[in-house]
């Protein structure tokens, strides 16, 4: 059987959950909780993907856009499945569900160090942004009570 994509749902998320935290690269937080993905999910309906081999997941993407800008994260492929076209099509996918929602650009962030994801967002064809410095503050909220 080949591998097949489709869209995410909520109840992928230990599946998901368990192929990120097994992924070198990947920062996690409170917000990649059950909760904090569900809610992403719904927000963001028919955005984020998986792809499946034996029904068992193999790769995963979460997709989604504030109205003005699109966002990708968390792309992770399973060794095995690593450079078989997967990541790429799953990415053009998101691009492609992004622009039919009317969204012009879509950002994504890889952690300094990550020098396998840098490699394959340039070569993908990203433009590495020098230009900003990202800050981040948290607002208090528990998402694991939410």
């Amino acid at each position: 059987m080949g591998v097949t994509i489709r869209t995410m749902t909520r109840n992928d998320y230990h599946e998901v959950a368990a192929l990120w935290g097994n992924t070198k690269g990947v920062g996690l937080s409170g917000a990649d909780s059950q909760g904090g993905i569900s809610d992403f999910l719904r927000r963001n309906d028919g955005l984020s993907l998986v792809a499946e081999d034996d029904d068992r997941i193999v790769a995963a993407v979460l997709c989604g856009h504030d109205g003005r800008r699109g966002y990708i994260s968390h792309l992770v492929v399973a060794d095995p499945h690593r450079r078989s076209g997967v990541a790429t099509e799953m990415v053009e996918r998101c691009i492609a569900a992004l622009a039919d929602a009317g969204i012009e650009k879509c950002h994504l962030f890889v952690l300094q160090g990550n020098d396998s994801a840098a490699s394959f967002w340039r070569q993908t064809g990203w433009t590495e942004r020098k230009d900003i410095i990202v800050f981040s503050r948290l607002t208090g909220i528990d998402l694991d009570e939410s």
